[in-house]
């Protein structure tokens, strides 16, 4: 089956402005979207450190089949981002190292995979940013399709092209890009609350003080 490709038309972010989205962490811009668009927490870096911020470009593949996948290193620009449905599929790698170099070579900023992949030493290795629902030695297959920049789900959140990607050691966050700028304002009054929750629990103000909750009842 032929691969499928929508159409797209979203606005590309300058480079000063994902600069700045980089010093703000996956669960404050969470926090700030109600706690949601933040994907399950099995999808992790498979290398400690990892920082990935950049416009999602979107795939939809067939259970097992990294063929979309393929075809989509090719149509990337320079900075973007691969975030792929696989189905949540644990078994069978849609992504490895082969794939890693021809990612990097096309300027890719990294890749998030909603089911396996594989080779992980030699990402590690290429301190690529590589975020995975599952490890698998078992490779994947080719010729069922996909789909290419439509809107899929991640990890349980939405995803469309163009929206930013934020991730780190905690996990992802997606930013719809028609509220980027509303959630970075947001994001860096949350940063500055929790600045003083902290300075306040130094002097002994300790966070739950300000929650307005109930005293604990007896029971004996």
């Amino acid at each position: 089956m032929p691969t499928l490709r929508h159409h797209i038309d979203y606005e590309i972010l300058s480079k000063e402005t994902l600069d700045a989205w980089r010093q703000i962490p996956p669960p404050i811009v969470g926090d700030c979207m109600n706690r949601t668009n933040v994907m399950v927490g099995v999808i992790k870096p498979v290398k400690a450190g990892t920082i990935l911020v950049g416009q999602a470009r979107t795939v939809k593949t067939m259970v097992g089949d990294n063929s979309a996948l393929h075809i989509a290193i090719g149509l990337l620009n320079p900075g973007e981002v691969i975030v792929a449905d696989g189905g949540g599929f644990l078994d069978a790698a849609i992504w490895g190292g082969m794939m890693t170099r021809a990612a990097m070579s096309r300027g890719i900023a990294g890749v998030i995979i909603d089911g396996a992949i594989r080779d992980v030493v030699e990402i590690r290795d290429f301190d690529f940013p590589c975020f995975t629902r599952s490890i698998s030695a078992a490779g994947p297959h080719k010729g069922f399709g996909g789909s290419l920049d439509g809107a899929i789900s991640c990890g349980g959140s939405a995803v469309s092209p163009g929206d930013i990607v934020i991730g780190d050691d905690d996990g992802v966050a997606i930013v719809p890009l028609a509220r980027q700028a509303e959630l970075y304002k947001a994001s860096l009054e949350k940063i500055a609350q929790e600045n003083q929750a902290n300075a306040d629990t130094a002097m002994g103000i300790l966070p739950g003080s300000k929650l307005g909750l109930d005293e604990p009842r007896w029971i004996d």
